[in-house]
């Protein structure tokens, strides 16, 4: 299951764009499914309409949550497991009615995208974790999975609400919906203002970028945001106004600042994320979420709940509250 390479304009945010954590590194071993084994069992088809949410209990999301935290941790692959629950559910098209998080990112042609190269590496991570709860979608299953990955990493507790219906092959989405790294505001907002979403929220996603790094092999951009790439918090934001960024003519460089820790390499800003402090709307946004970790957290677990359940509250689902935690 090999991606093909990505240009210049691969797809951005959490690993949004396709830049993925350290965990591309880790083997899969032979603990882990044959690709031609998870190609069927990613396809097959799944739960229905009418027994999707139903036969999944509480105690099956909680269960699913709790081994992605822990999967999550031990192979410090909380970056990209956000990346896949942000690249299912950033397809949704407001006034098409379609795209969304419907679990389609593991049928080809999407799970091909050049945005989704990488990507193959997190389905194999979860899918020993998914083949524990056969009832529950995909679509659920990878929406828990980026709520898993933000809480092992230190973040907040993202709402879950549980029901979706898995997309079929059919219902993928075409290719160049999500938002490329070279966009500025008004081409990010385009992007997001397709999904119902607002400028809060183009800020407030892009504050995944502390987690994670860019792969130049995958989406043409190298480097980590932050000097701890696994750790959630708000030094996205700081990196942006504290440091001062040069562009190589493709993207921008720091230094990092040897108090934070962890890494040593340079740091990296991608020109979309350079926006956020050009574009007169966003910066004040990003100026709080500099000065205050707790607004942010805040900001976040709302704004990534709203991106996963666009989809679905604008089709009038019934989706299932369900507590992750106690």
């Amino acid at each position: 299951m090999r991606f093909p390479g990505t240009s210049r304009t691969s797809l951005v945010l959490l690993s949004l764009h396709a830049c993925v954590s350290r965990v591309a590194a880790f083997s899969t071993g032979s603990s882990f499914l044959s690709r031609h084994a998870l190609r069927n069992r990613m396809s097959a088809p799944t739960v229905s309409a009418t027994t999707g949410a139903a036969s999944v209990s509480d105690d099956a999301f909680k269960g699913a949550f709790g081994d992605l935290v822990q999967l999550a941790k031990e192979k410090n692959c909380g970056p990209i497991l956000v990346r896949l629950s942000w690249h299912d559910a950033g397809t949704y098209s407001k006034e098409a009615k379609d795209g969304g998080s419907t679990g389609t990112i593991r049928h080809d042609p999407e799970k091909s995208h050049g945005a989704n190269a990488g990507l193959d590496i997190a389905m194999r991570l979860v899918d020993p974790i998914k083949q524990k709860y056969p009832d529950m979608s995909f679509a659920d299953f990878f929406v828990l999975a980026g709520i898993a990955g933000v809480r092992a990493m230190g973040g907040p507790l993202v709402g879950f609400r549980g029901g979706r219906v898995d997309g079929q092959e059919a219902e993928c989405t075409p290719d160049g919906r999500l938002p490329a790294a070279t966009l500025k505001g008004d081409g990010l907002r385009g992007i997001f203002y397709r999904m119902g979403l607002d400028d809060k929220a183009i800020v407030v996603l892009s504050g995944a970028h502390s987690v994670g790094r860019c792969h130049k092999d995958r989406s043409g951009f190298e480097g980590p945001w932050c000097e701890k790439p696994l750790v959630f918090d708000n030094c996205y934001y700081k990196n942006l106004l504290g440091k001062e960024w040069k562009f190589d003519g493709n993207q921008y460089w720091a230094d990092p600042d040897p108090a934070e820790g962890g890494a040593e390499e340079k740091l990296m800003m991608l020109p979309s994320d350079m926006a956020l402090i050009e574009d007169a709307e966003f910066l004040p946004m990003v100026k709080t979420y500099a000065s205050d970790n707790a607004r942010f957290f805040e900001a976040f677990a709302d704004c990534f709940q709203n991106l996963h359940e666009r989809r679905w509250v604008d089709s009038n689902a019934e989706l299932r509250a369900v507590q992750l935690e106690g």
